[in-house]
């Protein structure tokens, strides 16, 4: 019998994996916020990774709705590019607002977040698929 994570897309796999990544990372900084002596700080980098989190999502679903249009309708949509910018300006407003409670260059940093997930997930999935082909290359050469 088949899995159901065999039956989805390489896009699908793709998008899960770094759904994950930002929701270890997501509980990491809200441990850092309860258990260590800068609670401002982790406060920050966790309003801007959970708006960084939201921004991934949206993209990754923005993209997957693109490639249906595009392979059903040939037409052409946009991938959300000024929610994701309205999101970042609203962290940075209540940063500025509750300034006593967050850290500012932690809050654009956490914002970076999802893209430094992104990258990550990238290039261990290409030293897996690398180290997989070389195992198959160097099996059929005997």
């Amino acid at each position: 019998m088949m899995r159901v994570v065999d039956k989805m897309s390489e896009y699908e796999k793709m998008t899960i994996r770094q759904r994950k990544w930002m929701l270890y990372l997501l509980s990491i900084l809200v441990l850092g916020a309860g258990f260590t002596p800068y609670p401002r700080v982790f406060l920050g980098l966790l309003l801007g990774s959970v708006v960084s989190f939201y921004n991934l999502w949206l993209l990754q679903r923005k993209t997957s709705q693109f490639g249906r249009a595009a392979a059903e309708r040939g037409s052409m949509m946009g991938i959300g590019t000024f929610s994701r910018l309205a999101a970042a300006a609203l962290a940075v407003v209540i940063a500025l607002r509750f300034e006593e409670n967050f850290h500012i260059i932690a809050v654009v940093v956490g914002l970076g977040t999802s893209y430094v997930i992104i990258m990550l997930d990238y290039l261990l999935f290409s030293l897996r698929n690398d180290m997989k082909s070389d195992k198959s290359d160097s099996g059929s050469r005997k």
